[in-house]
């Protein structure tokens, strides 16, 4: 895969430079991770829920960390006493170590997290800054301002 230099564009733009080490990753491929399985919901306007499957992990087992737009959810078995002193014939539940990182978008924020039946839950919500939203500009005739303009036209 070809790569692009992003160096020019460092140079004459302002405030840019978190997109374009994006775009840097996004050209080098990572190996696919698939454990653990995870989905993304939409569940309202401005609203998302992760919900990823982690069977055998406890609240103790798990880390879940947000910082400069990375969620990162780890996980590592600290008590594997179900297994100890047991024969297990066939093991089907992986209890491997993860770490899974996904990328915020600006202005999402982590709300909470939940385990229940084997689900990790984690809720996050976009909040736009109140300056940043879209504002409604009304437009306000000056007619002093018209009158003098048409004034000067008709002096000249």
């Amino acid at each position: 895969m070809r790569a692009i230099d992003f160096s020019p564009l460092y140079r004459s733009t302002v405030g840019f430079d978190r997109m374009f080490s994006m775009l840097d990753n996004v050209s080098q491929p990572e190996p696919a991770q698939t454990y653990p399985p995870y989905n993304i919901e939409l569940t309202g306007e401005n609203a998302y829920r992760i919900t990823m499957a982690i069977a055998g992990f406890g609240e103790d087992d798990l880390s879940i960390e947000a910082r400069e737009n990375t969620l990162t959810i780890k996980g590592e078995l600290k008590n594997d006493e179900a297994i100890e002193g047991k024969e297990v014939l066939f093991r089907g539940i992986a209890g491997r170590a993860f770490e899974r990182r996904f990328q915020l978008a600006d202005h999402v924020e982590v709300r909470g997290a939940s385990l229940e039946n084997g689900l990790l839950h984690i809720e996050l919500v976009r909040e736009i800054p109140d300056a940043m939203k879209p504002k409604k500009i009304s437009i306000n005739a000056d007619s002093k301002l018209i009158d003098a303009k048409v004034e000067n036209k008709s002096k000249k």
